[in-house]
């Protein structure tokens, strides 16, 4: 495993990619803005549900006693985000003050938001090329993932202040077991999935990936398995929680692609993975892990977001400046709002009432709250240079996944 950043490990920068992005989207998509209000321009369109994700014949609720040893039950075995609804706090989380975290990736700094006024009100020193800022499974605390500073720099969400930052290779992104065990640490450049102690981080076993850029993943209803996105080999992997192994892989079936954010549909039947280079979501059947089907949402499709009552995913197209809402029960995409003047939606969070989806704009040294009744821009804040994975918090449920937040 390698134990010290060397330009051989990283990762493309946002300047570096928007300049390949350039090349493939509309000139529309580079644009950027400084103001943080919203422009008056109409940025919504109703869309007819012309194309629609196959929605699989239904299965059996979640079978409890099939659960991962140690992973809590599901409040619905109908819903995995039964546990999300508004007001819905842990005990860990209640005093926590609402704030939204920006990683800034080229800055090396996390911009926190207040989401009430819509400003930045500190702006926190972080290790090198901070990618994500992920809850801890217990929800006590934010991890800063800064991959090529091979540290997690911890945040405490109460006081808002950065701890020691703690030595790990090439973390990427981060997840956690259902059971609270272990956290997963995406080594993208090392192709390696790191299960680490949750609360020590020391290794416990570093899995290799056989593919390139591991970055994303979500489990399946009884914690059993996982699906991880390959974005530079355009794969995708399954992985057993226990065993700590690679079960299949495959290749997604487009030339070119590059498969992001990962989402499991409430009710547990459907997997969607958003893929930037094919310009929509991929819908697999995560049991079988047969060949998945494409949904076209808009160029760039990134990050994947369900809404607060379990009925919307909420899709970034980042190469466009919109997004994509799908309806889960029925599989059809319902509407795209689109960004005044464009941008580059990319990660982020949904508010803890489900109002505000919040984004970061990759490109735009700047972060959008979007309006999730109809999709109009609430406001265009400027943070750090290459904003990414950004963490509104706290958040309703019970435990973490990690990522920016995955609640169950």
């Amino acid at each position: 495993m390698t134990t010290h950043p060397s330009p051989s490990r990283r990762r493309p920068g946002p300047v570096a990619l928007f300049v390949a992005a350039c090349c493939l989207v509309a000139s529309a998509a580079c644009a950027s803005s400084t103001d943080n209000t919203a422009k008056p321009s109409p940025n919504t369109s109703s869309i007819a549900p012309v194309q629609s994700a196959p929605v699989p014949a239904a299965v059996p609720a979640v079978e409890i006693a099939n659960l991962l040893p140690g992973m809590p039950p599901p409040l619905d075995p109908h819903d995995l985000y039964a546990a999300d609804r508004p007001g819905m706090f842990s005990d860990a989380v209640k005093d926590f003050p609402n704030r939204v975290y920006v990683p800034n990736t080229d800055s090396n700094t996390v911009s926190v938001i207040d989401p009430t006024t819509y400003t930045v009100i500190e702006t926190i020193e972080v290790g090198h090329q901070p990618q994500h800022v992920v809850p801890s499974w217990d929800l006590k605390t934010l991890w800063v993932n800064n991959d090529l500073g091979d540290s997690l720099t911890p945040l405490d969400p109460a006081t808002g202040k950065a701890g020691t930052p703690v030595p790990v290779d090439d973390p990427y992104n981060l997840y956690f077991t259902p059971d609270g065990k272990y956290a997963i640490v995406m080594a993208s450049m090392d192709r390696q999935l790191v299960f680490r102690d949750a609360h020590t981080m020391a290794v416990v076993k570093a899995v290799p990936s056989d593919c390139a850029g591991v970055n994303h993943a979500d489990f399946s209803p009884d914690g059993r398995y996982f699906i991880v996105s390959c974005e530079f080999s355009g794969e995708l992997l399954k992985v057993d929680t226990a065993e700590m192994k690679v079960l299949a892989k495959q290749k997604i079936p487009q030339s070119g692609s590059m498969p992001q954010d990962v989402k499991i549909s409430p009710d547990g039947r459907t997997w969607y993975i958003a893929d930037m280079m094919s310009d929509g979501i991929w819908v697999l059947d995560g049991d079988r892990f047969g060949k998945p089907t494409k949904l076209r949402t808009g160029k760039g499709a990134h990050g994947l977001y369900p809404s607060r009552d379990s009925k919307s995913l909420y899709i970034s197209n980042r190469g466009e400046g919109s997004i994509s809402v799908l309806d889960f029960a029925t599989g059809a995409l319902t509407a795209k709002w689109h960004l005044p003047g464009g941008g580059s939606p990319d990660m982020g969070g949904v508010s803890s009432d489900g109002k505000v989806l919040w984004l970061s704009g990759r490109y735009d040294a700047e972060v959008y709250a979007i309006d999730t009744a109809d999709g109009h821009l609430l406001a265009r804040i400027p943070v750090g240079v290459g904003p990414h994975g950004l963490c509104v918090y706290p958040q309703p449920g019970r435990y973490s996944l990690g990522h920016t937040g995955v609640f169950r």
